[in-house]
Parts: C-alpha cells; structure tokens; sequence
C-alpha cells in the first residue's frame, strides 16, 4: 500500500453526503484509487464516479476529493494517472458547466470544486505535454476548461503543433472550442483560427474537420452554405484510410462486448445491453460530425446530405454511429425524411449484421415514419429466413438480434409478413418477450393464431417473481390489441392471481385489457366489483374503467366516478374524468364538479376535465372548453395531442383555435405528447385535418 494522503483522516467526512448517503466512505475509495491491483482501482473509481460524482453532480466532498485526485495525478509512480486526470477533467466540465445553477453550496458545490481546478490549472498543462498519450487524451480538454484566456490559446497552439497523432490534434481544437465558448473574448480569434485550420490541407482531414466543426459549434449563425459539402469533401477524404469488413468488424464488435447481466430478468439485461451500445462510439470522427450536427440544428436537408455521405462510408464504424445521429435528427426536428429513411434501410443488405440491427433499429423506433422501409425490411426479413430456416430469431448472436430487430420493425408498421416469425419465435421459447413485444403492434387478421401463444405465454408467468409484470404486462397490452374474447379466461385467471399477491403493477393492465374485451368479459364483474376499495393509488380507477366498458351499468360506475372526482390525488382525477366522457351526456350530473375543475393548478387534470365536459355537456360548454385547452396548451407544449383531439371532436366550433394550430404546424421541432416521433405525427396529421375544415 503507498503512503497515506496527508490529512485524509482529519477531515469530518461523515458531515458530508454524496448521491446516496453519508460520504464517510470516500477516504477508502481515494485510498483505493492507489491501489496497485487494476481490478480494485477500477471498481473504486466506478463507485467514485457512482455516487461522488454521479451523473456529473459535484457534492461538497466532491470538492473536498480534489486535492487527493490532484496529488495522485502529480505522482509518477502512482498507476492510473490517466482515469485520475479524466475523473478531474470530468468534475470540471461539470462545474464549468453548472456553476452559476444556483444550487445552495451545503448541496452542490460546482463553484467551490471549480476555483480549486482553476487554482492548479497549471496541472493540466504538464499533464497534456507527457509521453504517454493516454495521459494527453484526459489532460488535453482541460486546457480549455480552467487555465485563463491568453495561457490557453498559447498552451493549445504549442500542442497542436506538438501533437504527431490526429486524435490528439482533435481534442486540442475540440478544447479550443470549449475555450471560445466559456470566454467571449477569445471568441473571434478561435474563429479566425478554426477558418484558417479547415483550409490548411497540410493540418490532415480529421484536424480539418475539428476546426470546421468547432467553427460553426461556435458561432452556428456563420456556417455558410458551403459548410456541408466542405465536410463531405473532408469525409471522402478520409475514406481510403483503412476501413474493417462487415464480418470482421462484428467480430471485434463481439469481442468487447460487456458480459451479460446475470441473475436479472432479460429484459433488464437487454436495456443494460442497450445502454453499453449506444454508449459506445465507433469511428474518431463521431464526436466532430455530432458536434456540427448539432451546429446545423433544424437545417434537415443539410444535414440529410451529411448523414447520406457517412451512410455511404466503407468504414461499418461510421455507418453505425451515424445510424444513431440519423434517428436524433429525426426524433428532434419535423421535416421529409423519406429519403433518409431508404438510406437507412439501405444499411440492411450489407456484410455487417451489427449494421443491419442498428438499421433496423432505428427503424422501430421511428416507425410512424418508416413507411419507405416497409419492402426492404420484408425482403431482409425473408433473407434471412431462407438463410437460417424458422429457427432464424434464435441464430447465433449478431444474426440474432439483426434478425430480431428488422421483425420488431416490419411487426411495428403493422405488417403481417413478420406474422410467420413471431408465430416461431413463440414456439420456439428463445427470447419470447421479444415477440411478444412485436404481437401488439400485428393485424388483428393474425388473432387466431396469436392469441392462443400468448395465452399460454401468459400462464406461464409465474406472478409471484418479482419482476414477472415485465412479461405480463405486454403480453395483456396483446391481448388487449387483437380483442379476441377467448382470451377472457386466461385474462381473468391472470388478474385472481395478482389481487391474491398483491401484484397491482400486473393487476392494472389486466383489468385494462379485460376493459378492452368489453362484455365478453363479463364473466371477472364480480371480481372487479371487489377491487374499487383496493389500497394501490391506480387499482381502483383501472376497476371502475372496467366495469364501464364490461358492464355498462351507470348506476353502479356513476357514484365511484363522482367520489374519485373528489380526490386529491390528479391522475385520479384525470382517469375518472375519462370514463365520465366516456358515458356521455347521461354523466350530466358530474358537470358541476368538472366545471370547477378546469381551474385545476395541474395542466393536465383541467385538460381531462374540460375533455369530459365537452363530452358530456357539448355545445353550451364549448366557450369555457376550448379557453381552458388553449391556455393549457400555451402552458405546457407536451398537452397539445390531447388538446387536438378534443379540438378535433368539437368540429367547427373549434374555430378559435386556428392561429394555434397553425402556430403549432409552423413549428420546425418534434412537438406533443414526450415529443416523440409518433405524437408528433400524429399531432401534425390532425391538426392539419382541422385546419382543413375550415378552408
């Protein structure tokens, strides 16, 4: 063990807190990061980054951390100077970053940890002048984050000049942007340096492309119409570097792939797969075409053309990260994305199976819009069926999860040619939930040999697991979808055995889908007429919806929906309003209470509550509905599919409503419900179907 850190025991850590507690632990992970064992350092730097510094927050024994960090990075012999450098670096991003957030400092101390980092910014210089090029590569931002105005931009252009490698001549121009964007008055110098790098041809194509990427990440109002084909120039450029096969570049992809999550449902263990992926960036250039991405902002057609030249790359690196940027641009801006989309789709018949699962990828996710990739995934699907038989869902692994993917994808536009392989994966009792995720989304023409499946899949639940409303939740979400009353049953069964455990997180969606069923369920009545006294905050209400749509017997929902109306709790409020609209103008003796109501504090409950009252009450309330959706919408952007759909029913006495749809129509950002990309269409659709009544 090294020599103790002076005066590490002095100090009253035990007074302090970090993420998750009391800080009276961090003298033993600073005593831990000098460990000579590689395993023990990296566990503790981990939970250093886990709770000290987690999710980039600075504690005040964060701050307290920092001479230890620093006197660790200054000693030569001490192992893992780099991660040490990197954790300073990180703390001081954050800082810079968060300074001014207002956060009292006995809770976050980002000014207290960013004056000590700028007290030994000297440190970083040193630091990014070492032999070793790991050191550099987490010194180097440094520069930009902590050392004043005139030392920084002489400090960065000595290293730029001294750096042989492009990685390391990226990160300086990277920090010098950093530097021009905390400090204004190194602003047009660093533009008038970034303009004269992207020129100079003799700076090498990835150096250029910081400089233009920085350049207009700095003054993004300047980027000039030649900006785009300058950086596909660029790209091209470096092209003819040495560029891995589809199969080779899965092979390296396998073999640093984090080992699976142990002991954890598959569906957990899939998001932390999901997590270690797209987390993982492929190609040197990565971080620069993001950064001018995001420089480029709502400008689509630009940067569809940027996105098409990386889709087209020999290097499977690039194509994958920008498969990733492709689904960003689409998810944050409205625009004709048809063309990117075949490209995207186009990333399917290529040697690389990771390439063709991140494709198909992205085409789940932006299913709404991925009409153009409807062939083209059909025909991979069908590829690889014929390739590897019905046994294809559960292929090795990088053909597994493309296969799986594309299936996901064709299943989400509704397509009954992923019918067959879902039918195989589920008799097949690989990877299941994931078909069972895909049945939600197939025709109902595929009820009669789905729903039997996920019947069975559903009894084979054991409901007492503790993550077991992770399988029963979309197989019911299934059933709900495909309608079919000779699911009732199972259905019922499935929702007995959740009150008798107490599981309320798998008996709410049963009772959703037994709604679903209307009064071909009415066999569970008297189990659901138990469940409105139910202790769980969402039981109650999911049970008196489903007595509505099973039983339809207004005397009985009509008291429950009244006294749930009285509640304190808002989505109580909001739900029961639901199914109050539901019933319609027979509810008329609600109108008083939803009345009051649409003064609510909480958007979201007046929104319901005027939905109900234009249900209900129709015309005569219309004046005070649509002022009560207008203000709310003005208020919070995330109401607005709710508000046009309730605009939408009102017919022409929506008219008051029309500068806002069309204000909503002018907007150039994903708008509605998350800002998803389906709400967002959606939103869109409609508002433009009610717009057009009116012309």
């Amino acid at each position: 063990m090294r020599r103790m850190f002076n005066g590490l025991h002095d100090i009253d850590w035990s007074s302090m807190r970090h993420a998750y507690g009391s800080a009276d632990e961090v003298p033993t992970l600073l005593l831990a990061l000098r460990s000579e064992e590689a395993d023990e350092r990296a566990q503790a730097l981990g939970e250093f980054y886990g709770s000290v510094h987690h999710q980039g927050d600075v504690y005040p024994c964060t701050t307290v951390s920092l001479p230890f960090l620093f006197e660790l990075v200054d000693d030569p012999t001490a192992p893992g100077r780099a991660e040490i450098a990197g954790l300073l670096v990180s703390i001081g991003d954050s800082a810079v970053e968060r300074a001014e957030s207002g956060y009292p400092p006995e809770v976050m101390d980002y000014a207290g940890a960013l004056a000590v980092l700028r007290e030994r910014s000297e440190v970083f210089t040193g630091l990014a002048a070492e032999p070793d090029p790991e050191m550099r590569r987490a010194a180097i931002p440094g520069l930009g984050l902590f050392l004043d105005a005139d030392r920084a931009v002489s400090v960065l252009h000595e290293r730029l000049a001294a750096e042989p490698e492009a990685a390391e001549r990226v990160l300086v121009v990277e920090a010098m942007g950093t530097l021009a964007l905390r400090l204004p008055s190194v602003r047009d110098g660093a533009l008038a340096w970034f303009a004269g790098l992207a020129a100079d041809r003799a700076a090498g194509p990835e150096t250029r492309l910081a400089a233009a990427a920085q350049r207009a990440n700095c003054a993004p109002e300047q980027v000039s119409a030649d900006a785009v084909p300058s950086v596909v120039g660029l790209l091209r450029e470096m092209s003819d570097a040495t560029a891995l096969d589809g199969a080779t570049w899965d092979s390296v992809l396998e073999s640093v792939q984090k080992p699976p999550v142990t002991n954890a449902p598959p569906q957990i263990a899939a998001a932390f797969e999901h997590l270690d992926r797209v987390n993982r960036v492929h190609a040197l250039t990565t971080g620069l075409l993001r950064t001018f991405h995001d420089a480029l902002g709502g400008r689509v057609t630009q940067r569809t053309t940027l996105l098409a030249e990386q889709l087209r790359s020999p290097d499977p690196g690039m194509r994958t990260d920008a498969l990733r940027m492709s689904l960003d641009l689409m998810g944050s801006w409205r625009g004709d994305y048809a063309a990117l989309i075949t490209l995207v789709a186009g990333q399917l018949g290529g040697t690389s199976h990771e390439v063709a699962a991140e494709a198909a990828a992205v085409l789940q996710n932006c299913h709404a819009i991925a009409g153009p990739a409807r062939e083209p995934l059909a025909a991979y699907v069908a590829a690889q069926r014929a390739a590897h038989g019905p046994g294809a869902w559960a292929a090795e692994r990088q053909p597994r999860r493309a296969y799986q993917e594309a299936v996901l994808a064709l299943a989400r536009l509704g397509d009954e040619r992923a019918v067959p392989s879902v039918l195989a994966a589920l008799d097949g009792g690989v990877d299941e939930w994931r078909a069972v995720q895909a049945a939600v989304s197939l025709p109902k023409s595929a009820s009669q040999e789905l729903v039997p499946r996920l019947c069975e899949y559903l009894r084979r639940v054991d409901l007492t697991q503790q993550h077991s409303h992770m399988s029963t939740g979309p197989a019911l979400a299934a059933l709900a979808a495909h309608g079919d009353q000779t699911a009732v049953p199972v259905i019922v069964e499935t929702l007995t055995e959740a009150v008798r455990h107490e599981r309320w997180q798998i008996a709410r969606p049963a009772l959703t889908a037994l709604g679903a069923l209307g009064p071909a369920a009415e066999s569970a009545l008297p189990l659901i007429r138990s469940l409105p006294e139910t202790s769980d905050a969402h039981v109650p209400c999911a049970a008196v919806a489903a007595l509505w749509s099973i039983g339809g017997d207004q005397e009985e929902v009509q008291p429950l929906l009244l006294d749930l109306l009285q509640d304190r709790i808002p989505f109580r409020i909001m739900e029961a309003a639901d199914v109050l609209g539901k019933i319609g103008p027979s509810a008329k003796n609600a109108l008083p209470r939803l009345r009051r109501l649409l003064a609510h504090s909480y958007d979201w409950v007046s929104i319901h509550c005027a939905t109900a009252l234009w249900d209900i009450g129709g015309a005569p309330e219309a004046p005070a509905v649509l002022d009560t959706l207008l203000q709310a919408w003005a208020k919070n952007e995330y109401t607005a599919n709710n508000v046009v759909a309730t605009l939408n029913r009102m017919g022409h006495l929506a008219r008051p409503a029309l500068p806002q749809l069309h204000a909503e129509l002018a907007r150039p950002r994903r708008s509605g419900r998350f800002a998803s990309i389906e709400n967002d269409e959606a939103l869109q659709h409609l508002s433009h179907t009610i717009i057009s009544r009116f012309d």
